[in-house]
C-alpha cells in the first residue's frame, strides 16, 4: 500500500480507499453502459462473430470509461488525482492532445483550480 501511495502521491489511507472505490464504480458502470450502446448500434453477439463483437465493445467501452473516471472521481472530491491520472494514461497512448486541448480550455476559464 505504501508503494502505491507514494507512486500516486496519495497522503492518506482514506484517500486511497476513495480512489479504489471510484475505480470500482467506474469500471462496473462503464461495462454496464456499453451494452445498451452496442445494442443501439446494432452490434450484438447474435448478429456478429464474437471475435468482432468483443473488440468493438471494448473500443466503445474505453472512451466511456475515461470520461466517467474523471466525472465520478470529481463527485468523490478527487478531480485533481483522476485528471492527472487521465493525462498520464493518454500521454502514454499518444493521445495527450485531448488533455492538452481540455487543459487549455479550463485554463482560459480558470475553472476547477
Amino acid at each position: 500500500m505504501n508503494k502505491l501511495k507514494k507512486r500516486w502521491n496519495v497522503t492518506s489511507n482514506w484517500q486511497l480507499t476513495i480512489i479504489f472505490i471510484v475505480f470500482a464504480i467506474t469500471g462496473s458502470t462503464a461495462a454496464y453502459l456499453s451494452k445498451p450502446i452496442t445494442n443501439y448500434l446494432g452490434i450484438t453477439k447474435e448478429t456478429m462473430s464474437l471475435w468482432i463483437y468483443w473488440p468493438i465493445r471494448i473500443l466503445i467501452l474505453f472512451p466511456i470509461y475515461q470520461v466517467m473516471l474523471v466525472l465520478i472521481g470529481s463527485l468523490f472530491g478527487q478531480f485533481k488525482f483522476f485528471w492527472n491520472f487521465e493525462k498520464k494514461m493518454l500521454n502514454r497512448m499518444k493521445l495527450g492532445f485531448f488533455t492538452d486541448y481540455i487543459d487549455n480550455k479550463l485554463n482560459k476559464k480558470d475553472t476547477f483550480k
